[in-house]
């Protein structure tokens, strides 16, 4: 595996990272402890130790990262047995949030760690007037970084501090909350940087691979940013960083759905065509060297009593009754999403292994009637792990962005803008893939044709919610469509809960400088 280079480097750093901040508090960060001279430029071991943070701890990958962005959908819940975590079906799945809890702070803390982190880099690139080549890629890599947790800070809070300087000593960090619009300033002019600083691709010619797969790209930067600009509606803006990632010529979506999620032996979904952002995870034979992460292991099927055949991960983020239920049966994704509990997996021709999983139900080992099948995990690469019983799957990419999301944006942002044509032109390729690429002629997900603005976009809305069911897109897509109160109101959902309480710890260390949301 070639990205041992990168990866190897990574997990020394993250031991240093995690000793430094043992006992994370936002605004009192130590600076990141990371080598500076491993890469041929004095920032790129601290942007390696970013990479660790962002590939390993829980405010990007695991059980935070699936409160704020997944659990709070219609269609996904905490799972798990009910006893574990049981806070969190209060604050995630019923909106009785809370303001101080491990999971809602560490949600907070680590973004704001990578903030800093990123923050110390700019400053040493500035100070040094470093001007090369790797140089100038780790500074858009920086750039990447702060922006993608301003604007998962924004979505999540609204109003937050905008810290855009390094600093060491804890008090320079005391700021007030700072306008939405701020911090979206922010976020465009670190994406404009990042995407012109950052590579197409990290292609070595002379070696014909890419020695570090899910490195930043321009890609990345470019459709982070268009990300942005739907969650803002400024839909030519969309329309136009869409087309640039598509012109790139770098991306394209993968032929067989079904072949994004196999990430096991022979699998061809990691680090596949359609990957834009993927968080990577690596481990050997035996277990060793492991360079995972928790991710998929956090969601895969958890088994309780003594039998250990199913004991494949903690449980969190499990489908819902509303998703099964709501999701027609012919469209062949659902089959490859839901894991069912008391049968057939379905076998490859769903992305399942020829099992049968045990019954759910009482008396049965398995709390949940089902279960995320992207991160089913495969019996070989248990076996060659030796994670057999332990419910370990860290060798399972994160696949955080995916070209079928820039297809997507595009064909919203065209509709919006009343191009029925092209809507329903990148629509139809989504759905052309997920049926197999059958052709329009096809019985499977037939072609939708433009009809009006309105059932076009009630298409689309339809569309991303079964391509990305289970991945975390769903809750702040009812947001920012205004849809939130109607799907959610039944499980308590108010337009306060747009945002999130601020963490009460931030509040108090900062000596009442930060104040707590209006509605909260």
């Amino acid at each position: 595996m070639k990205y041992f280079k990168l990866f190897a480097g990574v997990a020394l750093v993250g031991v240093l990272l995690t000793t430094a901040s043992g006992c994370k508090k936002f605004l009192d960060r130590k600076p990141l402890s990371a080598t500076l001279d491993d890469y041929g430029s004095v920032v790129d071991g601290q942007i390696i130790g970013m990479y660790s943070v962002f590939h390993n701890w829980a405010g990007f990958q695991t059980l935070p990262w699936l409160d704020f962005n997944s659990i709070r959908d219609d269609d996904a819940q905490k799972g798990s047995s009910a006893t574990d975590g049981a806070e969190i079906v209060t604050e995630f799945e019923t909106f009785q949030y809370t303001k101080d809890d491990w999971a809602t702070n560490t949600y907070w803390n680590d973004h704001y760690y990578m903030i800093n982190a990123a923050n110390k880099v700019l400053y040493f690139a500035d100070s040094l007037k470093l001007t090369d080549v790797t140089a100038l890629r780790n500074v858009g890599e920086a750039y990447f970084f702060r922006a993608y947790s301003y604007f998962e800070l924004v979505k999540a809070y609204g109003e937050v501090p905008k810290i855009d300087f390094y600093y060491t000593v804890a008090s320079d960090g005391v700021k007030p909350k700072s306008p939405v619009a701020d911090i979206y300033a922010l976020i465009d002019a670190d994406l404009e940087k990042a995407s012109a600083l950052l590579p197409l691709n990290w292609f070595n010619s002379s070696t014909n691979n890419n020695p570090f797969p899910g490195r930043l790209t321009s890609g990345a930067a470019n459709t982070l940013w268009a990300q942005t600009h739907l969650f803002r509606q400024n839909w030519s803006r969309v329309t136009a960083l869409c087309n640039t990632v598509i012109a790139s010529g770098e991306y394209s979506l993968l032929s067989s759905f079904v072949d994004l999620w196999k990430d096991g032996v022979g699998g061809v979904g990691k680090n596949s065509k359609e990957s834009i952002l993927e968080a990577q995870n690596f481990i050997g034979a035996g277990g060793t060297p492991n360079l995972g992460s928790d991710f998929a292991t956090s969601q895969g099927v958890r088994q309780g009593g003594a039998a250990p055949q199913w004991n494949l991960g903690w449980g969190w983020n499990t489908p819902t009754d509303v998703l099964q239920a709501a999701w027609d049966n012919t469209d062949p994704r659902k089959a490859a999403t839901i894991l069912y509990s008391g049968q057939f997996d379905g076998g490859p021709a769903t992305g399942g292994y020829g099992a049968t999983l045990p019954p759910y139900g009482p008396g049965s080992s398995l709390d949940q009637k089902y279960w995320n099948k992207k991160v089913y995990s495969d019996p070989a690469m248990r076996q060659f792990t030796g994670h057999v019983t332990d419910g370990n799957a860290g060798w399972i990419n994160h696949k955080m962005i995916r070209y079928a999301d820039v297809i997507l944006m595009k064909a919203e942002a065209a509709n919006e803008q009343n191009d029925g044509a092209t809507a329903a032109a990148n629509l139809e390729l989504v759905r052309n893939r997920a049926s197999g690429n059958l052709g329009t002629g096809r019985a499977i997900l037939p072609y939708i044709p433009f009809v009006n603005q309105a059932q076009m976009r009630q298409a689309i809305k339809n569309e991303r919610r079964w391509e990305f069911a289970m991945e975390g897109y769903r809750f702040y897509d009812l947001v920012r469509w205004g849809d939130a109160v109607s799907a959610l109101g039944s499980l308590g959902y108010t337009d306060r809960c747009k945002y999130y309480p601020i963490p009460q710890k931030a509040i108090d260390i900062s000596g009442g400088v930060l104040v707590q949301n209006p509605q909260w």
